[in-house]
């Protein structure tokens, strides 16, 4: 190895040493680091560290000196993830449930490199993948990256479907004919990740479960006449419950004071509500009805009320009825 290799071999070394094993908690002594340089089988000297310290310094390595009692260390100081901020990203891959597990592992690995050995070690503790409910298509970190690139180069895409058996068996839907859609927008719903899209057999939006989805490829056709650059995903999720598609219908709802937080949440902040006694108010938004808002209202035990539309209100009331009748009927053979 000539001089100038085993200069920059010396840094790169030095680097990795410094950014896997110190942080503000942990440093290194020039002692410690020569060992460590020692070990990696590159020899160096105590003068020659101090000149490689303040080349990286240089470089824009945050090194700090700090001194402890009689001990003088080096540490990194400022990293590109706090370990605050790893912690809430591991947290949120380990409970995704659209991620493998065997995903979620190597997505928590690569984590755990952004920051020092002994800061990995309690992001590794809070880690709970074995046995949260989670996706088993290993296509799908694939698929998420190819509709992203489709949706921006405007293409359509083509893909399998499927839906699971009784005895858990993925059956493709349409007998495996392949869906052909031109994507809008993906959108976590539910602990799940949807694509929203223009479906021109029904000429509407429809949404997919991306885990469900299978063998998916860009065509080089462009998307159906659709104005994307309007569409506001945020805002039209609002509006869905259960991620079931259908038309806009503007509702009126009435809300015990007590369920205004999860009215918020729902609905957001610029949601139009007015006082109607005491002790409830009035909501007016746009909403898709399906059995999740109604179960979404059900669920509140009649501290919601729907008010408006009748049609709407008429589905509601034949929903509950047909929920009801195995009960009625069961008391009839009594």
């Amino acid at each position: 190895m000539s001089r100038t290799e085993s200069i920059k071999a010396k840094l790169l070394n030095l680097y990795r040493i410094l950014d896997e094993q110190t942080d503000e908690e942990h440093g290194l002594t020039i002692p410690e680091i020569l060992e460590a340089l020692e070990a990696r089988g590159i020899s160096a000297e105590r003068k020659g560290i101090y000149s490689d310290l303040q080349a990286l310094r240089e470089a824009g390595m945050d090194i700090v000196l700090r001194k402890v009692g009689g001990r003088c260390e080096y540490f990194i100081a400022g990293r590109t993830f706090e370990l605050a901020e790893l912690k809430l990203l591991v947290d949120a891959v380990a409970c995704s449930r659209f991620i493998t597990p065997k995903k979620s592992r190597e997505l928590i690995g690569k984590l755990e490199s952004l920051t020092s050995i002994h800061q990995a070690s309690q992001l590794n503790r809070q880690i709970f993948v074995a046995d949260r409910i989670k996706a088993d298509n290993e296509e799908i970190y694939y698929t998420v990256d190819r509709l992203q690139s489709a949706i921006l180069d405007d293409r359509q895409v083509s893909f399998l479907y499927f839906d699971y058996a009784v005895n858990k068996k993925k059956v493709l839907r349409r007998g495996g004919e392949r869906y052909v859609v031109s994507p809008l927008s993906l959108c976590w719903n539910n602990e799940n990740y949807y694509l929203i899209a223009y479906y021109e057999r029904y000429q509407s939006l429809s949404h997919f479960r991306v885990d469900r989805m299978m063998d998916l490829s860009r065509t080089e056709e462009r998307r159906a006449h659709i104005d994307a650059a309007r569409f506001n995903a945020a805002d039209y999720c609002k509006k869905l419950f259960g991620m079931f598609a259908g038309e806009e219908t503007p509702v009126k709802i009435q809300f015990d004071n007590s369920l205004m937080n999860v009215v918020l949440d729902r609905f957001g902040q610029e949601v139009y509500l007015r006082p109607v006694d005491e002790g409830h108010f009035c909501v007016t938004a746009r909403v898709v009805p399906s059995p999740s808002f109604f179960g979404w209202l059900f669920g509140f035990a009649g501290k919601a009320v729907l008010l408006y539309p009748p049609s709407v209100m008429d589905q509601y009331r034949q929903m509950l009825e047909t929920a009801a009748e195995p009960f009625y009927q069961k008391g009839d053979q009594s």
